[in-house]
């Protein structure tokens, strides 16, 4: 019996041990790459994403741009609060985080759900609520332990000091659209970014909303902020100062009421618009909050739509304040001269219809300046079919009708000019000569925005200077600190004789001193304007009273004061109120002497740098 080992299996074990450090070898030699793959070859993104596993990002967001009357009343501010932010990597269970936040303040775990749900990196936190109260922030700051990925972080929110007045104008801010993310000039955008969704804040939100900042944040083991690490603090929007007077804004929303309609004032020698009023309002204080989707339907629902700013959006015949563009057109196409008389006896007999005028005697024999006084249509009647409709296309569109104004304000509506171009395109039909009957007194077809017409009375009382209706007087630049006047540049000069727009004015002159907006006479200045009546149904007859008030007509005045050199425009839509010279008149009348009896105080401007007016946070004043 032998207790050695033999050759064979000493063989074996050398061979066994061989494979064993070969094996070993082989480990280590995979270990060493592992190593290198993992220090030297992605190093870099494991040191961060180890960086990131104690740090968070945390977005800044800029104080927005403040908004100011041309005399530095506040119309838009901020205002600190508290914002609910949820970073998605420290949360483990979203449905038993929104069931939590719901049952502490009340959020609608759908909602929470939507929000935390937008596309983007889950280091980057996402908004979630924002304007909490103090109550709701304290509840949740007592509760952060079972609130991992949760903070609340102070931020300033939009505030209109003046409410409804001026909202139309003004606008309101809203937390960014996924659509607005999505497109090509967003890109500084992220999920809870307010941004301008109406009005000025829209128009001009590149300027107002600055530049977001961050910061790095070291987080426990729960994602609580423990510690700052870096701040990259944000810019804050630019300023703006509106051309508007916000006591004149305030007068003319008052003067509407409860009635819908609008006014529009403006300065005729340069396009700054003084006052932009539209009713029925809304407040920008509560469109800036997050609505509920049945607030929301409310709203878009209403039959008077209040989101609509009538002095841009609405489109309204001009009945009689069209024979403006009529006059100028008759004169300038030498189709009458100023002493061509027309014979009135009441109607105007065109085939087997009689066109009737307002006035049921008629007005007798009338020239062009008898016409525009007493607001004649049986003269319009007879001048527009010798014309022709597309000779009165041509003035219209010449006085701005039927195209935007340029204004700085989104979603400006143009009207329609009729023409028989127009007809064929749009209805597929011919142009009949009846038809021009109607446009010749502001009916049928014809629509303008109130705009359009301070626009075209303005330039009348400017001796044929058109100018693009402008809002912003001047951008505080919060990067070089400088008041940079905006220019006023006039944007055509009407192809129009100097003794055609003579002729125009005279006769507005005497609508307002003798004719049919003698309510509009003023013992402090004097004005000139032109009535207008703008059918909205079929003519009745019986008492207006008797009429549902949906069909009653509408009511027009366009006027400009003084007539001797006029510093203002107005035009007065009142819808569904009667007669121009009743119903329209006498509010135009009242925002012309509020402005020459409202103290100046306009801005001082030198070398292009304008030097900020007295900003001033008190109420509006009432103009006297």
């Amino acid at each position: 019996m032998s207790y050695g080992t033999s050759d064979a299996e000493l063989g074996e074990i050398q061979r066994r041990l061989a494979i064993l450090r070969i094996g070993l070898l082989l480990v280590v030699v995979l270990l060493g790459v592992r190593l290198w793959y993992l220090q030297v070859r992605d190093g870099v993104y494991y040191r961060d994403l180890s960086e990131n596993n104690r740090t968070r990002t945390v977005l800044l967001e800029p104080a927005r741009g403040l908004i100011y009357d041309r005399n530095g009343v506040l119309l838009a501010n901020n205002v600190p609060s508290f914002t609910l932010y949820v970073t998605l990597e420290d949360v483990k269970d979203r449905a038993e985080l929104a069931a939590r936040l719901s049952v502490l303040i009340g959020l609608d775990p759908e909602l929470i759900e939507k929000k935390l749900s937008v596309k983007g990196p889950k280091l980057l936190p996402r908004k979630v609520k924002d304007r909490l109260t103090l109550r709701e922030a304290t509840l949740i700051e007592s509760h952060r332990l079972q609130l991992p990925g949760v903070m609340i972080q102070v931020e300033s929110q939009r505030n209109y000091p003046e409410g409804v007045v001026g909202g139309h104008l003004i606008g309101y801010v809203g937390e960014v659209s996924a659509e607005q993310l999505e497109r090509g000039d967003s890109e500084d955008l992220h999920q809870g970014s307010l941004v301008g969704q109406y009005g000025v804040e829209k128009t001009f939100d590149r300027l107002l909303r600055g530049r977001s900042g961050q910061k790095s944040v070291e987080v426990d083991a729960l994602g609580h902020a423990k510690r700052t690490v870096f701040v990259d603090k944000p810019r804050s929007g630019d300023d703006l100062y509106l051309t508007i007077d916000a006591r004149l804004q305030k007068l003319a929303e008052q003067l509407l009421g409860e009635e819908d309609g609008a006014i529009v004032a403006l300065d005729p020698t340069s396009g700054e618009v003084l006052a932009l009023a539209s009713r029925p309002a809304f407040d920008p204080n509560l469109m800036s909050r997050e609505l509920t989707a049945k607030q929301w339907e409310e709203i878009v629902q209403n039959e008077r739509r209040p989101l609509t700013n009538r002095a841009i959006q609405g489109q309204y015949p001009p009945g009689s304040t069209f024979k403006i563009v009529m006059a100028a057109a008759a004169l300038e196409s030498h189709t009458v001269s100023p002493a061509t008389p027309v014979y009135c006896n009441g109607g105007y007999q065109f085939g087997k219809r009689l066109f009737r005028d307002w006035k049921a005697g008629g007005h007798g024999s009338v020239d062009l300046h008898e016409a525009i006084v007493h607001s004649c249509d049986v003269y319009f009647y007879t001048v527009g079919q010798r014309m022709g409709i597309d000779t009165i296309a041509q003035f219209a569109r010449m006085f701005g009708l039927g195209r935007e104004t340029g204004i700085e304000l989104p979603s400006e509506r143009v009207g329609i000019v009729p023409s028989t171009a127009w007809k064929e395109r749009v209805r597929g039909e011919p142009w009949y000569p009846g038809e021009t009957i109607s446009v010749a007194i502001g009916q049928g077809y014809v629509t303008v925005t109130p705009l359009q017409m301070a626009s075209l009375v303005g330039a009348v009382a400017n001796n044929g200077v058109l100018f693009r209706p402008r809002l912003i007087q001047a951008v505080l630049d919060r990067t070089t600190g400088q008041w940079q006047e905006t220019p006023t540049l006039p944007k055509e000069t009407l192809p129009i004789k100097a003794e055609t727009l003579k002729a125009i004015q005279k006769g507005l002159a005497d609508v307002v001193s003798r004719g049919t907006a003698t309510r509009a006479k003023s013992p402090i200045v004097n004005i000139a304007g032109k009535t207008g009546t703008a059918q909205t149904a079929a003519l009745r007859t019986g008492p207006e009273k008797d009429i549902p008030k949906k069909f009653r007509d509408h009511a027009w005045f366009v006027s400009y004061a003084p007539v001797e050199s006029p510093r203002i425009a107005v035009v007065v839509l009142a819808e569904h109120m009667g007669h121009g010279g009743s119903a329209a008149a006498p509010l135009a009348k009242e925002v012309i002497e509020a402005y020459f009896t409202m103290a100046p105080k306009a801005p001082v401007v030198m070398g292009g740098i304008m030097t900020p007016p007295t900003q001033r946070n008190e109420p509006i004043q009432e103009p006297r």
